[in-house]
């Protein structure tokens, strides 16, 4: 068989391509305000911060150091990444590099984290009055619907300033109090026989008894507070459980069988595993994607189109289970949702019933 060749002819179009050319130098500077559309977010953010109040806002007034970055752009930037889902101060550091809405927001200029970070601290009122002027400002404007908007609602667990290791647990605080009455006791028949007579160098009885009556004292306020929390909690599990006992009472009636186990009565005990951190008492353990933490639950709805905060508050609660409603009692003090969107986590019979009625 003769070797046959191929011969493939490929004909181009005579197309035409931008060039693109990254090596030669902008003859004339760019206007800033053309980088992003006008309709952006970002614009009205910069007009309604300049109508905020930043008199009162906390700065250097010494006069040393570097130039300080203007109170009223670090606080629209701050807002502005809130808006946007950035929370993170190395990440809104970043995006001053990056984000073109952000860098025409910063004038090109480049805060770092530690003095984004700074001014939040120490002007958290500034930023909870400035979010509620703009709020009112974006209704009035027409950039946030208050009516039959669509909400989005999710949760977010924020570190505590308080180690997990501080916390000690009902059980525990039971063991410890018993360990040391004895400890004390016998401290106390030490101390008739050989009043302050030394334990080792720098130690004596009444010190070592002071020590131990103080740790008990931390340890029975730290009992009285997870008591609390366990009857808090038996009164807001028993009206679940009368809700579900009628349920199921009105079955039988009706000559059904009650599907699964029969409800747990709540008990208004604590657990052995219930605890209390004694540097943030109010703090929860919390299982976050690095483990179980102390933590806050920080909850948010955001509009939609607006991509604006309209609600906010932080929870207890390890999970969203019940959230839904008080999230939603949030948003209502700014908007009327007609759609809210959640995650799977928020979901369960009664906060859906709570929501509906």
């Amino acid at each position: 068989m003769p070797e046959v060749g191929l011969v493939l002819a490929v004909q181009f179009d005579m197309a035409k391509f931008v060039n693109i050319d990254r090596d030669t130098p902008m003859l004339l500077p760019p206007d800033m305000r053309d980088w992003v559309p006008s309709s952006h977010l970002v614009h009205f953010m910069i007009d309604a911060i300049e109508s905020v109040d930043t008199s009162m806002v906390q700065i250097n007034h010494r006069g040393t150091g570097s130039k300080q970055y203007p109170p009223a752009m670090l606080l629209a930037l701050l807002v502005y990444s809130y808006c946007t889902g950035m929370f993170s101060s190395r990440q809104i550091e970043r995006s001053s590099h990056t984000d073109v809405a952000v860098r025409f927001l910063c004038a090109n200029t480049h805060p770092d984290h530690d003095t984004i970070c700074t001014f939040r601290r120490n002007n958290g009122a500034l930023l909870h009055r400035a979010f509620a002027q703009i709020l009112e400002m974006a209704a009035q404007c027409g950039v946030l619907k208050v009516g039959q908007v669509t909400v989005a609602i999710d949760g977010t667990k924020v570190l505590a300033n308080a180690s997990k290791h501080a916390a000690v647990s009902y059980g525990y605080a039971e063991q410890k109090l018993n360990d040391l009455d004895m400890e004390i006791k016998e401290l106390l028949v030490k101390a008739e026989q050989a009043d302050s007579t030394p334990l080792q160098d720098g130690l004596t009885i009444l010190d070592e008894v002071q020590r131990r009556e103080e740790r008990q004292a931390a340890l029975r306020r730290a009992k009285v507070e997870m008591e609390a929390r366990a009857y808090a909690r038996f009164q807001a599990e028993s009206a679940q459980y009368d809700a579900k006992m009628v349920k199921r009472e009105a079955l039988v009636d009706s000559g059904k069988k009650p599907r699964g186990r029969e409800p747990k009565a709540p008990s208004a005990a604590p657990e052995a595993k219930d605890q209390v951190n004694f540097t943030d008492e109010e703090s929860r353990i919390m299982k976050t994607k690095d483990g179980f933490q102390q933590c806050y639950n920080a909850q948010a709805g955001v509009e939609t189109d607006s991509r604006l905060i309209v609600g906010q508050r932080v929870s207890q609660s390890p999970n969203d289970k019940q959230e839904l409603a008080e999230d939603l009692k949030a948003v209502k003090e700014n908007v009327s949702p007609a759609i809210v969107l959640v995650d799977s986590g928020f979901v369960s019979e009664s906060a859906v019933s709570t929501v509906e009625a």
